[in-house]
């Protein structure tokens, strides 16, 4: 039996009741041990948080809501700390002896991978609450969302990754594995495998888009033919909203190794086309005062761009182009098919004339 640590009531205690239960089997002995130690845990960890005050209890505040995070992880530290101190009370051999205290220290090297884990995923969020609810017309609140979001992401796999070799290398035997993994972690630039490379290359396109931006979340982009709303960047994809609501799923690094557009990357305001084919005896002058007036009626318009221009003339009719700008591409594109529905309307009514029509020029021939 090994002696209690003094000044350590605890271990003391456990090395008392370790005297008394003198003759049992030892795996009974350390299971009671084991039982009082986790029973202790649960009643300090009660106490602890039955003292708070009641606001920081409430779940419904932000503060009882982050305590509330905070209990599990304080509940299973509280349990290994207990463990750690009775375990070498226990009668149990040398070997074993050893193979627990190593296992509770590879689970304190897990227990504190989470908490930095749950202190990133707060941090983060506390950031990312005072983004503004029209997200799509602030480019600034658009990079900082996607820099946490990436970032947050980042560090989630790093952490995970630096826990992991770290609980590995409690362990003697597999000292050598933690090891390596640390090292790959700390060079995570270098491919250290075939099977590695798309993990590490995508994390690494990551980070890169954290800090470059080449698209932030709900910028309008166009990428392989489809366009839509970059929804949620990952540490390892992107997630694009299509205009139909379906999901397009893209890795970053083939994203970073592909052309796309970015139609909202310095602002969301953009400028919509609408064409007509219009025929020739159309009035100019009066389509002009009719799309001023069309734009004005309705709030889909930014105010800034409304320009109506003949762009080709063909052999039978011209083709037509209104330039009108909106706050964003949704509207952008909704205030287009607007303007050409209008239009259309207008010209049924007004001048169904100035729509196309062929035109067949009949001679007479006199027969001799």
């Amino acid at each position: 039996m090994t002696r209690s640590a003094p000044g350590n009531p605890i271990a003391h205690a456990a090395g008392n009741l370790t005297i008394v239960l003198h003759g049992w089997p030892p795996l009974v002995t350390t299971a009671i041990l084991a039982a009082a130690a986790i029973l202790v845990a649960i009643v300090f960890h009660a106490i602890l948080f039955r003292l708070l005050p009641r606001p920081l209890r409430d779940r419904g505040r932000a503060t009882g809501a982050l305590v509330a995070r905070v209990r599990a992880i304080v509940l299973a530290f509280l349990i290994v700390l207990m463990l750690t101190t009775v375990v070498p009370q226990a009668p149990l051999g040398p070997g074993l002896r050893f193979g627990v205290l190593h296992a509770l220290s590879a689970g304190l090297v897990i227990l504190i991978g989470w908490a930095v884990l749950l202190a990133i995923d707060i941090y983060t969020t506390r950031q990312l609450s005072h983004r503004p609810d029209n997200i799509q017309a602030d480019a600034i609140a658009r990079k900082h969302v996607t820099q946490w979001q990436v970032l947050r992401r980042a560090s989630h796999v790093l952490t995970i990754i630096i826990t992991t070799a770290a609980a590995l290398m409690v362990f003697p035997a597999v000292r050598d594995y933690g090891v390596s993994l640390l090292a790959s972690a700390g060079a995570a630039g270098l491919v250290v495998g075939l099977a590695a490379r798309p993990v590490l290359s995508n994390l690494i396109a990551g980070i890169q888009i954290a800090i470059t931006q080449p698209l932030r979340v709900e910028d309008a982009v166009v990428i392989n033919g489809q366009w839509g709303w970059v929804e949620e960047i990952t540490s390892t994809y992107v997630v694009v909203r299509i205009w139909n609501w379906q999901r397009m799923v893209v890795p970053l690094a083939w994203l970073l190794e592909q052309p796309f557009q970015n139609w909202t990357r310095d602002s969301s305001e953009l400028i919509g086309e609408v064409h007509w084919s219009l025929d020739y005896t159309v009035p100019m002058d009066v389509l002009r005062r009719k799309l001023d007036e069309i734009v004005h009626a309705t709030p889909l318009w930014s105010g800034k761009v409304v320009v109506l221009q003949v762009t080709h003339a063909l052999e039978t009719t011209l083709t037509l182009r209104a330039l009108v700008s909106a706050r964003n591409s949704g509207e952008a594109w909704d205030l287009r098919c607007f303007v050409r529905e209008q239009m259309i309307t207008f010209l049924q009514k007004e001048y169904p004339y100035a729509l196309p029509r062929r035109r067949v020029d009949l001679e007479r021939t006199e027969v001799a």
